[in-house]
């Protein structure tokens, strides 16, 4: 069993065997073949020497499973910000979190440079009552340091019984000194879908994260707003995917289909031509054609950009914000037996039905709407994008973009985006002093 995230593995041998024969220094090529194959297996060796010292020789007598954990986890994380090794805990835990329904306080994060780096904190939960922000840096968990600590053994901490306390310690951008947050631990319910009809004429939906719960939450904000307002009167929807940090590849693709009549969602593309895969709309638009705005900014990623691209290319929907995160990557997940976890591994970078990939560069607004920012917070709101983090993979073409603006004003009369949207349906032109055409330059890494 495997399944996509968001966050097959192809044989070489018939391509080997065509440059052995075809190639007039096929026995050349064959000899570096070797050698690279008895590099590895010299590299291998070394390995075992050094596991063999480190059993003989530690100071206290280590746990070879320990050993061999830290060896595998050191491996896959040297790839990129986003492959990782899950023992058998961190793999339930995992499956446990994309099924909708976890203990925790409610965040979405990832490691930077030794600390576990907020990508977003999920609506009405523990975190984000706390103040916690995107971007923010945990540098400590009920005061031991993170540093030292693999990613999932920080998610482990941050975890424990419902109704009790820990306390983080935030290092935020722009703050003079370290803040510490004391957060009540909650059995997180992850109700990944939201709506409301706004002024009688337009359905907001505001969708937070891609689980397996989402596509069923979507049909029913539509049914429920289409029952609710007359079609002479809709005048359009409004789908919020701000600081949406994305997940499964399935529900990105069903989330789309619910807004297209046909025509091709995402592709991905491994490291060989025989491994692209092509993903396309099916079960028809539901809110029949209606016109359609999606909100995004710096903490949209992954899933939450395959849906703002699928839209946008096929003309479909107006994408007014700030630009994307620009995580383009595919993870897979590949169980590794009973007992052994699961490898959650980059197989594919993924690119949109016009055949942009995303990766390092992000989903560009038709319209960009800069936030007011209030003076506390300035400086602190703009994210750390996928360019930015260390050993992400490439941009496509070789020009990747920085990140943008993640700041949504808790209360909806300070939202100049939203605004901007509900405008927009009703006809009027975003003024020039709050928006602008996106920037066309990709700006070199």
């Amino acid at each position: 069993m495997r399944k996509t995230l968001l966050f097959p593995l192809g044989a070489l041998t018939g391509a080997c065997l065509t440059l052995l024969v075809a190639s007039p220094h096929g026995g050349v090529w064959a000899a570096r073949a070797a050698a690279s194959a008895d590099d590895a297996y010299s590299r291998l060796n070394l390995f075992g020497e050094v596991f063999e010292r480190v059993k003989a020789s530690y100071v206290e007598k280590p746990d070879n499973s320990k050993l061999i954990e830290g060896a595998i986890t050191g491996m896959v994380t040297s790839l990129d910000p986003h492959s990782r090794y899950m023992n058998d805990k961190a793999w339930t835990e995992m499956q446990e979190t994309t099924s909708g329904e976890f203990g925790g306080l409610g965040i979405e994060v990832t490691m930077e440079e030794g600390l576990v780096k907020v990508v977003s904190p999920i609506d009405d939960t523990p975190a984000s009552k706390a103040g916690i922000m995107s971007g923010d840096l945990i540098s400590k968990i009920d005061g031991d340091a993170v540093q030292g600590m693999t990613l999932e053994q920080a998610v482990n901490k941050m975890k424990g019984p419902v109704d009790t306390q820990t306390k983080l310690t935030i290092v935020r951008k722009g703050a003079d000194a370290p803040l510490d947050v004391a957060i009540k631990r909650e059995i997180i319910h992850v109700r990944p879908v939201r709506f409301h009809v706004e002024n009688g004429d337009i359905g907001y939906i505001r969708v937070t994260s891609f689980n397996e719960q989402t596509t069923d939450g979507l049909k029913k904000a539509i049914a429920s707003i289409s029952k609710e307002v007359p079609p002479e009167k809709l005048v359009g929807y409004v789908m919020d995917l701000r600081n949406n940090p994305g997940g499964l590849l399935d529900q990105a693709v069903s989330v789309s289909s619910a807004f297209l009549q046909r025509g091709e969602v995402v592709s991905t593309r491994g490291r060989n031509p025989e491994e692209t895969q092509r993903f396309t709309a099916h079960g028809g638009d539901l809110t029949k054609g209606k016109p359609l705005v999606v909100l995004v900014n710096g903490g949209s990623a992954s899933a939450s950009e395959i849906v703002a691209g699928a839209l946008h290319d096929h003309k479909r929907a107006t994408i007014i914000g700030t630009r994307s995160f620009g995580k383009g990557s595919v993870q897979t997940i590949i169980p590794l037996g009973a007992g052994n976890g699961a490898l959650a591994l980059t197989t594919a970078r993924y690119y949109t039905p016009s055949g942009r990939s995303i990766q390092a560069q992000g989903i560009a607004p038709d319209i960009e709407i800069l936030q007011d920012v209030p003076p506390e917070l300035k400086g602190r709101m703009d994210t750390m994008a996928e360019s930015q983090m260390r050993g992400h993979l490439s941009a496509a073409d070789g020009t990747e973009q920085t990140g943008s603006q993640s700041y949504v004003p808790p209360e909806e009369k300070d939202d100049k985006a939203l605004h901007t949207a509900y405008d927009f349906l009703h006809g009027v032109t975003a003024n020039a002093v709050a928006a602008k055409p996106a920037p066309k330059a990709a700006v070199p890494n």
